[in-house]
């Protein structure tokens, strides 16, 4: 089965005025569908056509790099449109516990995952992870790789992700990516983020 492009939960202007209508519509339309794309070309006729895109991911060492570009914008990108959501939402619960104890404070935490992504040279994502040991920590990681490759420095199960490429904030932030991290927050579907790290820690 070819990967084809998730179709969004809400519209492109949902998530004004913290994410801008045309933004989303080129991220989604445009660039996310190039990946989906390229995928699909980069794995036609091979082995890895009948493995999921997390599959894929944790053996990505072993494929061609346009399979490591586009499978990881594939992923990355999927997971980050589920993330968020129209007035994003309260966090609380055990995930709310686990990010204080981990991290002094829910504060503490947002300013470390904001250095994260403010501080990603080039392009990359910001990620919140629950680790092979069941601990959450944060890192970046650069391009489209993610924290599921056996290449990644940083590896985990991704509950919480920042595209922080400049197509992901440009035509409303110019280069203010710290101001585009900040207005994020408010987006942040906490509820399937905390849905993540429940299923992660079992």
């Amino acid at each position: 089965m070819a990967f084809e492009l998730p179709v969004l939960s809400y519209a492109f202007n949902a998530l004004e005025p913290h994410i801008d209508a045309r933004t989303m519509e080129i991220h989604h339309g445009k660039h996310h569908q190039a990946y989906v794309t390229n995928l699909n070309n980069a794995i036609a006729g091979t082995d890895a056509e009948k493995l999921s895109i997390e599959e894929i991911c944790r053996k990505i060492s072993t494929l061609p790099v346009a399979v490591r570009n586009n499978g990881g914008g594939h992923y990355n990108h999927s997971l980050f449109w589920e993330l968020m959501k129209p007035g994003g939402g309260a966090l609380s619960g055990p995930l709310a516990d686990a990010i204080t104890s981990t991290f002094s404070s829910v504060d503490e935490f947002k300013s470390k995952f904001a250095t994260a992504g403010a501080t990603r040279f080039g392009s990359g994502w910001a990620w919140l992870v629950v680790t092979p040991e069941k601990k959450l920590a944060i890192g970046s990681s650069p391009n489209q790789d993610n924290p599921l490759m056996d290449i990644s420095d940083l590896k985990g199960t991704p509950i919480l992700g920042l595209d922080v490429w400049e197509h992901a904030y440009y035509l409303h932030y110019q280069n203010r990516r710290p101001d585009y991290i900040s207005a994020w927050w408010n987006v942040v579907n906490w509820d399937e983020v905390a849905r993540r790290f429940t299923a992660a820690m079992k």
